[in-house]
């Protein structure tokens, strides 16, 4: 199957190592049910399409989805959609659509990205439309539990009602300045927060016990989260953004009602431009849909993908070109073993040394050195002719580019070239460097080899590489 990673391993001897937000420390994973792990991500909020920054946290969360999966565990990944908020009923207003219409279309778009860079499907992904049934169950018990209260048709959360308000952002109460939206009218405390907003006119609204409305951010998830993987679930994901108010807030609707919720809460960094986070208010967004015109969508994958998850990136066209050649650099060796050995199958298991960067807090940057250095040793063993040794390591290399989504022999990047633009352009750069090189063999065959030479002097500093084979020229990225 597309996508498919190497033989499980359960994980009866391995201790998988992640970074607790909540504890502020790296703590060793220990799952609710033994050989499972259950995973709920914050999704797109749909009010425009996504840009890179969007698409990082799917496939970091996509990269612990897999290792969970080789390591042995059976995951349950659920990744909302957030198709209803103020922002999308201002775009609407805006741009005169109906506000499902535009949650629909950027919906598509996020699905897009996420396939188009090679992320697995979720186990389940609910819309926050479709679990106003939930929300309105949720604040039923919260209002009998006393932790919140109905004024002018709004549902707000009493922040003062739940003593462990606020941990996971270590923030003090006195000093919070809680977001407040238009409309949220008779709060007894100015910081309580809205799980439900009155209808306005001309807005989508939902029929409750309390009137007409429609849900607020936080609920949604808490409720959604609480459906598909019950009261108690491993790991809950996001950005770093997400820490306060959405997830502080998660957190108090789901305990109030009398869930455990999640154990480990795992946050992503971000992708900034010119040091601030990449955001469409801003002004500095790259689409994920240009940037897949102008990059080939395995390189993308690797760019936003092999840094470590908790680390910032700071995105530049150098950035991406310099990512582009290190992933040439490993596809170089792949297409040379290929050429002598013929189809090579991924090792049965990675080598011990990834596997330990991987278990310690999904330590990518650690493991793709291990990946580099196999290439390296694959690479020497094809100088020196032992083709035993370079099939063994690309083996290793396929294996491990497996567990992160990046084999580019892997179906699902169509023909070992990474689909996308790069799969268009290839056959048009192949065709023009043959023609050059095939000028250049008529110049050795006529023992003009200064003219030989110029060309393939012209060739490197064009970028590319050029290797005489017993089988004639070829060429790859340098």
């Amino acid at each position: 199957m597309p996508g498919a990673l190497p033989d499980a391993h359960y994980p009866g001897s391995v201790t998988i190592r992640l970074y607790d937000t909540s504890a502020r420390q790296i703590r060793d994973f220990s799952p609710l049910v033994p050989g499972c792990v259950s995973i709920y991500l914050c999704g797109a909020t749909v009010q425009a399409a996504p840009h890179i920054g969007h698409i990082r946290s799917g496939l970091n969360f996509d990269i612990m989805r897999r290792w969970f999966t080789y390591r042995g565990y059976e995951v349950t990944f659920v990744r909302n959609v957030t198709d209803i908020d103020d922002k999308i009923i201002r775009k609407a207003a805006e741009q005169g659509r109906p506000w499902w219409s535009i949650g629909y279309a950027n919906e598509r778009a996020f699905n897009s990205g996420y396939d188009g860079l090679g992320c697995l499907p979720a186990t389940y992904e609910p819309r926050a439309t479709g679990h106003v049934t939930e929300m309105v169950e949720m604040m039923r018990g919260l209002i009998e539990r006393g932790h919140a209260y109905e004024a002018d048709g709004n549902v707000y959360f009493d922040v003062r009602s739940f003593p462990g308000y606020l941990e996971l952002s270590n923030q003090e109460l006195d000093n919070l300045l809680q977001p407040s939206g238009e409309g949220e009218t008779g709060k007894r405390d100015p910081r309580d927060f809205a799980m439900w907003k009155a209808a306005k006119p001309g807005e989508p609204s939902w029929e409750t016990p309390w009137g007409r409305g429609r849900p607020g951010w936080h609920l949604e998830c808490s409720a959604m989260a609480h459906k598909y993987l019950g009261s108690a679930f491993d790991i809950h994901g996001g950005g770093l953004d997400l820490i306060f108010p959405h997830h502080e807030n998660e957190i108090a609707q789901a305990k109030a009602f009398g869930d455990d919720f999640a154990s480990y809460w795992v946050h992503n960094a971000w992708v900034t431009m010119s040091g601030e986070k990449m955001s469409k208010s801003l002004g500095n967004s790259v689409l994920v849909s240009e940037m897949l015109k102008q990059w080939r969508p395995i390189v993308l994958r690797y760019y936003l993908g092999t840094p470590h998850y908790r680390s910032m990136i700071e995105y530049s066209p150098e950035a991406l070109r310099e990512a582009e050649s290190a992933f040439a650099r490993i596809e170089g060796f792949i297409q040379r073993v290929v050429e002598k050995a013929g189809p090579v199958e991924p090792a049965a298991e990675v080598p011990p040394a990834f596997a330990e960067a991987m278990d310690d807090d999904l330590g990518v940057p650690q493991a793709l050195a291990i990946v580099h250095t196999t290439v390296r040793q694959g690479n020497s063993a094809l100088t020196a002719d032992d083709k035993e040794s370079a099939v063994a390591r690309l083996a290793e290399v396929r294996a491990m580019l497996g567990v992160l989504g990046l084999d580019p022999l892997d179906e699902t990047w169509a023909g070992g070239d990474g689909g996308g633009r790069g799969e268009d352009l290839h056959g048009v750069v192949d065709s023009l460097v043959r023609l050059v090189l095939e000028q250049r063999q008529a110049a050795r065959e006529r023992k003009d080899y200064a003219t030989a030479d110029a060309i393939r002097d012209q060739l490197q500093q064009s970028g590319l590489a050029i290797e005489d084979t017993p089988s004639g020229p070829r060429w790859s990225l340098s």
